[in-house]
């Protein structure tokens, strides 16, 4: 009989700390930690909102715009009249690249103003082939892909300022092909291009 007793209290204390050990899992701390939810109403702060002002000058990680003409194309006031790096072959195909995906459908392939949208009623750019655009500093491109002029939109927001630099370069080397002659043409170069043509 005392067995059959003992039994039955083991078997409820094993129920019991079962219960217990089941039960110590519900708790919702994680659940319902404190938090600020972004734009909800909060008791914490004065004036009662949980999205509280950034302090003032900071700067998001990668936006530190230090080189203004790298960034915007100008040095101060004055537009800049050289590549912040070195031109290479690379980066004229990068720019050429850019510049048939950005540019080509108002200036055309060549620059010349006649790109495919211009055909279609869009209004015409100027040729990047005519004297004033010829002669103007490269920082003038950056700065009109930067931030627009006339008809033409900023392009800020799609094309990184290395890109646009790359672009600049491009569209110079457009201008100076436009212009060129044979005499422009290095020997060993003008040579290849004889053997490749073949005799006539």
């Amino acid at each position: 009989m005392k067995s059959s007793r003992s039994g039955a209290r083991r078997g409820i204390l094993v129920l019991a700390a079962g219960v217990l050990l089941a039960t110590s899992a519900c708790r919702q701390d994680m659940h319902n930690s404190p938090k600020a939810i972004p734009l909800r109403e909060s008791i914490f702060f004065k004036n009662g909102s949980s999205a509280r002002p950034l302090v003032e000058d900071t700067v998001a990680r990668g936006t530190l715009h230090d080189d203004a003409v790298f960034f915007t194309g100008k040095n101060g006031v004055a537009e800049a009249d050289a590549l912040p790096f070195p031109l290479t072959a690379a980066v004229l195909d990068r720019g050429e690249q850019r510049f048939n995906i950005y540019c080509s459908p108002c200036h055309g392939p060549t620059g010349k103003g006649d790109g495919m949208i211009v055909r279609r009623g869009y209004r015409q750019p100027p040729s990047y082939h005519i004297d004033r655009l010829q002669q103007a500093p490269i920082g003038h491109f950056s700065d009109v892909m930067t931030n627009g002029f006339g008809a033409m939109p900023d392009y800020r927001a799609q094309i990184t300022p290395e890109d646009r630099w790359r672009i600049v370069a491009y569209v110079r080397a457009l201008q100076l092909s436009h212009a060129a002659s044979t005499a422009d043409v290095p020997a060993a170069e003008l040579e290849k291009l004889k053997a490749a043509k073949g005799p006539r």
